[in-house]
């Protein structure tokens, strides 16, 4: 992040626009909104500035920059077609410590003006540090229309009842969790459709009868796909974006993590393979001790949390102990890195089904029902493979796989950085090892693996 966005009250502030043609009429129009007072320097003007000077009130010098013009300036803008001159208005204000944007010139100054979403008094502003305003003005466009305007009578809802709530609930948790429970319940519908009064009334009588120590902490287990942000669920993004805490673990990609709300607090809980790492007993016990201090405990698993993400027993334990809880699935990762590789799962010319597999060693053995995989001719995906893929291979050859059964390894699956790797089971360990395959990694096996070929890699973004 080059840029920090940082909102600044400009109301009744000296701010200084050097230029008189269409960017400085632009420029003093978009800030005539925050009312400040404005000072414009140029030898001439054009229509539609002086228009706005007559009609503002603005202060006109009609003459040539000089630097005495920046004394007392909050907010300097060089908006004149004259490059040379833009870059000297901004090393004055620069060496001055004075905010200074050069338009069109992003490098000269030290503030961006962004592409704004007026929902007052709710303010949304997109920016991209000055390298594509065309490409910020069309995604302004897009949230216009997915932002109604019932945001900003919602907003000044909410404003005037702020006391109200602080009084309530001196606790910021605990009032922030009040505010999601009834902006996204019959509240925050009651505002958006035009009722603000009855939504006023509703709120209020909530506030009056309010007791912070009845607030309960609940647990969201919420399965964050293979790795893609674009495969949540809309669900699990509600729920990311209003825990108080989350409990991730490794296999959770930093693209998804990045999407919970910034203020949760983090808490990693990934089980490595060392005798000193977490166990998940202690993730259980985490959960319900983060709920019982009434907080929203976002458990944030890599694919689904019901398909080797030892959720159930997470629920169970929560059950036990009276924790209230949501479950959303999320995509697996056999779904999500067979379809970003290319590689159906099952076919009507090559198998109708498909073995989801467990590749992780217990004590150090591979205890599996090596037979029936062999002689179910099915798919077999296998995860968490990457130690065991020489005895994976191994067993099913000796239990009688052809040892040119077609095998793919998976690396990173859905993500910027996945890696296939397609060749036998007799052949595929040894080319992943000399490629340095890393966790986390998904073997699949089976004839379909030939499609892979055939068909092509499918046309998705990875980045």
């Amino acid at each position: 992040m080059e840029s920090f966005p940082l909102f600044i009250k400009l109301k009744g502030q000296p701010v200084l626009i050097v230029g008189g043609g269409s960017i400085a009429w632009h420029k003093a129009n978009m800030l005539s909104r925050a009312e400040p007072e404005i000072k414009i320097v140029a030898p001439e003007l054009d229509f539609a500035t002086r228009k706005l000077i007559n009609e503002k009130g603005y202060e006109h010098v009609a003459r040539e920059y000089q630097s005495s013009d920046l004394s007392g300036v909050r907010l300097v803008i060089a908006a004149t077609d004259d490059a040379e001159l833009n870059g000297r208005i901004a090393s004055d204000a620069d060496e001055l410590g004075i905010l200074v944007n050069a338009v069109d010139m992003p490098d000269l100054g030290n503030a961006i003006f962004p592409s704004i979403v007026d929902r007052s008094p709710m303010i949304i502003a997109v920016g991209s540090g000055g390298r594509s305003p065309v490409l910020v003005r069309l995604l302004r466009a897009r949230l216009e229309t997915l932002i109604p305007a019932g945001y900003g009578k919602l907003s000044e809802l909410v404003g005037s009842l702020r006391n109200k709530a602080r009084s309530a609930f001196p606790d910021m948790d605990v009032r922030r969790r009040f505010w999601d429970r009834h902006l996204q319940g019959h509240a925050g519908q009651m505002a958006m459709s035009g009722d603000v009064a009855g939504a006023r009334t509703l709120l209020e009588n909530e506030l009056d009868k309010a007791d912070p120590n009845l607030e309960t902490g609940e647990v969201y287990l919420v399965g964050g796909g293979p790795g893609d942000p674009d495969l949540l669920t809309f669900r699990a993004l509600r729920l990311m974006q209003q825990c108080d805490v989350v409990l991730y673990d490794r296999l959770v990609s930093k693209s998804v993590l990045e999407l919970v709300r910034r203020e949760a607090e983090r808490i990693y809980v990934g089980k490595d393979l060392n005798p000193y790492s977490i166990t998940q007993e202690n993730i259980n016990q985490a959960l319900v001790d983060q709920a019982r201090m009434g907080k929203r405990v976002l458990r944030l698993k890599g694919g689904d949390p019901f398909i080797f993400g030892r959720g159930g027993e997470e629920l169970e334990k929560l059950a036990e102990e009276g924790i209230p809880f949501q479950v959303v699935p999320g995509i697996t990762a056999a779904s999500g890195c067979a379809s970003y590789a290319g590689i159906p799962l099952t076919h009507r010319d090559h198998c109708h089904s498909v073995h989801f597999i467990t590749g992780h060693r217990r004590n150090g053995v591979l205890n599996l029902d090596w037979q029936q995989l062999v002689a179910a001719e099915e798919t077999l995906v296998f995860y968490m493979s990457l130690n065991g893929i020489e005895e994976i291979a191994e067993k099913l050859i000796e239990y009688g796989m052809s040892a040119e059964m077609p095998a793919a390894m998976v690396e990173k699956g859905t993500s910027p950085d996945q890696r296939v790797w397609t060749a036998t089971i007799s052949t595929i360990a040894p080319i992943i090892r000399a490629d340095k395959a890393t966790a986390p990694t998904l073997l699949i096996v089976g004839t379909v693996v030939r499609l892979r070929d055939k068909l092509g890699t499918p046309k998705v973004s990875l980045g």
